[in-house]
């Protein structure tokens, strides 16, 4: 290897020596150098000495990940690891190094790996016709010709096809070149970050994450503010703050900004600027800090540039809180200006959302009690603050359009009486104030899906927010709601892979897409997309509950039997977890515990009380019969549920654990009863 080396080091466990030979071999065919000598694998210190010397002068370091590395906690390859990933410290981030290849189903979340190398793009090589593609890949890296092949049937490996090409290359401008090899980093996603593994080749994957090249200039992350009080007791206002200047900047044209979900993702973690702003594949990034005393706001913005941590624009604004909502305006045009992009055309003015201060942080303290609880008792507390806003002005439509949210969430999950009546009140106040609130249209949409069975009247309302913001994840979302009831998962999958853009580091939108993909068929996707938001949400929260009774079902359907008995152990819904129980040891052939658990669900069921509007699980129920083969108790249970609106209904159409009842008639009766296409 020369002192100014392009070479690639491979390094692997011993038993992935084949794999590793058959990647070798590729590169070495495509004209790049490799180090990979197994002859020369003895120990000794010599020859310790030149593996860290081969490491150290490397261009770059592709280790192989297997079940095999997965098997052996210890191993020469670890070290191997540990230098490279030491020497990538002393690295521009922007610098390739670390190129990741697993050669089997490992995955990403479960890999033994340094968290180094889940920072960059992995990729698959389980077949030969991959080679090929992965050494033109390493080619750009390099900045060297890509060279085209042809397979060898022998071996299964590429060889060079035609050596004119790096004459034709060398006749081509510097600029051209250049282009050439930012196109095909570009369509590899070798310069991305911090992606899902690749599923199924062949499969363009949305959880693919965008590539550094494909950031845009004009893009921003607003981090959540600091809370510099005294008493450190402003957090909800300082979050609130935040969430506002995320909703102004998402409005302006042709400017990028990740939604409050992915933004706050980063909230008491300890990255730094360049990693996050990484992550959430923006160029810029705002923070902040909030001091509050009593009528008194100081707030102090900074905006950066990710790459060279360079402060495009600061400012400190001394005012009085009534000021509040024209410090974000200033704030937010400040950003745009300095961003000096010809395409931003700046900040309208907007009308404030309400006349009243105190109605306003009573407004954000409630939301925060909404978007961090998932108990009944956070929900009591997050309606009374709504309550207490509304009442210190009656006109503030986005207090009223939250009070329907809140009280919907109830509905399902903790149902009292009149709550789901106060939820189609509070919603239709909220539209009837301000028609032009685009979340107003959500929340009169999700009482018209719901309560309503109207989905024609939903569709509307949600197709409204999207006129009105279209760039709010949480419009995108309910948008989906639609076309996912009504079976139409090729649109429903649309809308979700946009949400998903828009709010890069949702649990919830990957959870639900991910369920999509179930239905659609990709189960490769939508086991990703689970294992992705399992992931960002490793304690699976109040924000999805039964992912993991939904990763138990996907990978049943994949035939993993194994696996799908042990996600359901980690279900922390008991009532879903007893009835995917019984599905899961059905397939297992283990039917007296199967029987018991549907049993058990059944009873469950009958114990607790039943009201109208409520998920209560009869609809899982179903789909435990219909799984087991048994349908007239599946049909009996869809008639029940049907009866008490329950909203695990919204699922029916379409659902692959439901497929044996589809030519059945009183199936269909059930879905024109809920005004769904047969």
């Amino acid at each position: 290897m020369s002192s100014t080396s392009h070479a690639v080091f491979i390094s692997y466990a011993s038993q992935d020596a084949e794999a590793a030979g058959r990647i070798c071999e590729a590169l070495r065919a495509a004209g790049i150098e490799v180090w990979f000598d197994q002859s020369e694998l003895r120990g000794g210190d010599a020859w310790d000495q030149k593996i860290r010397r081969q490491i150290r002068d490397c261009a770059l370091f592709v280790p192989i990940i297997s079940a095999h590395t997965q098997s052996r906690p210890e191993g020469y390859f670890r070290l191997e690891w540990k230098l490279a990933v030491d020497r990538s410290h002393l690295m521009a981030a922007e610098k390739a190094f670390l190129v990741p290849v697993v050669v089997d189903a490992t995955t990403e979340p479960e890999a033994l790996v340094p968290t180094q190398f889940r920072d960059v793009q992995w990729t698959r090589i389980s077949a030969g016709e991959a080679l090929a593609a992965f050494a033109d890949r390493i080619a750009a890296l390099l900045n060297q010709p890509v060279v085209s092949h042809v397979v060898s049937a022998e071996r299964g490996v590429s060889r060079p096809l035609a050596r004119r090409l790096p004459i034709v290359l060398t006749a081509l401008s510097v600029t051209a070149v250049v282009a050439l090899v930012i196109a095909t980093a570009m369509h590899g996603g070798w310069l991305s970050q911090k992606p899902v593994p690749k599923v199924e080749a062949g499969t363009a994957s949305p959880l693919r994450a965008t590539t550094l090249a494909s950031i845009p200039e004009k893009s921003v992350a607003v981090l959540p503010f600091a809370d510099m009080s005294e008493k450190h007791d402003q957090e909800y206002f300082s979050d609130g703050l935040s969430e506002e200047l995320i909703d102004l900047l998402t409005k302006i044209p042709d400017l990028r900004v990740p939604a409050r979900t992915s933004s706050f993702y980063f909230k008491g973690k300890s990255e730094d600027i360049p990693t996050i702003a990484r992550r959430l594949m923006v160029a810029h990034v705002l923070e902040g800090s909030i001091r509050k005393s009593g009528d008194r706001l100081r707030v102090t913005a900074q905006l950066v540039r990710a790459d060279n941590g360079y402060h495009l624009w600061s400012e400190t604004y001394d005012r009085k809180m009534n000021d509040v909502f024209k410090v974000q305006d200033e704030i937010a045009a400040a950003v745009v200006s300095a961003l000096k992009g010809t395409l931003l055309k700046g900040v309208a003015s907007r009308v404030s959302p309400t006349v009243s201060t105190d109605a306003y942080t009573t407004y954000l303290q409630a939301r925060s009690i909404f978007l961090r609880g998932n108990s009944d008792v956070d929900m009591r507390k997050a309606a009374d603050y709504l309550h207490r806003a509304i009442t210190l002005d009656p006109k503030f439509a986005p207090a009223w359009a939250e009070l329907s949210f809140v009280r919907m969430w109830q509905t399902w999950e903790f149902p009292f009486e009149g709550v789901a009546d106060e939820a189609r009140r509070t919603a239709t106040r909220a539209l009837a104030l301000d028609p032009s609130f685009s979340e107003a249209h959500v929340a009169a949409g999700r009482i018209r899906e719901t309560l309503d069975w109207d989905w024609t009247g939903a569709d509307t309302e949600f197709k409204q927010a999207l006129k009105l913001d279209g760039s709010n994840a949480r419009v995108v979302r309910a948008a989906a709601d639609v076309p996912l009831n009504r079976g139409e998962f090729v649109e429903a999958i649309r809308l979700y892979e946009l949400a998903q853009t828009l709010d890069p580091l949702d649990d919830v939108t990957y959870s639900e897409l991910g369920w999509l993909y179930y239905y659609a068929g990709r189960l490769p996707d939508a086991e990703a997309a689970y294992r992705r938001a399992l992931d960002l949400n490793p304690e699976a929260g109040g924000s999805i509950v039964g992912a993991h009774w939904e990763l138990a079902m996907i990978l049943l359907a994949g035939g993993k039997l194994p696996d799908a008995l042990y996600e359901m152990k980690q279900e922390r819904s008991a009532a879903r977890a007893t009835v995917g129980f019984a599905i899961v040891y059905f397939a297992l052939q283990r039917r007296e515990e199967s029987d018991a658990a549907i049993a058990a669900a059944e009873r469950d069921y009958a114990s607790r009380p039943a009201p109208k509007y409520w998920d209560g699980g009869a609809v899982w129920i179903a789909c435990a019969h219909a799984y087991r083969g048994e349908v007239d108790q599946a049909l009996a249970w869809l008639e029940r549920a049907y009866e008490r609106h329950d909203f695990g209904l919204v699922y029916l159409k379409g659902s692959p654990l439901l497929r044996n009842l589809e030519a059945h008639p009183r199936y269909k009766a059930v879905l024109r009863k809920m005004n769904l296409p047969e």
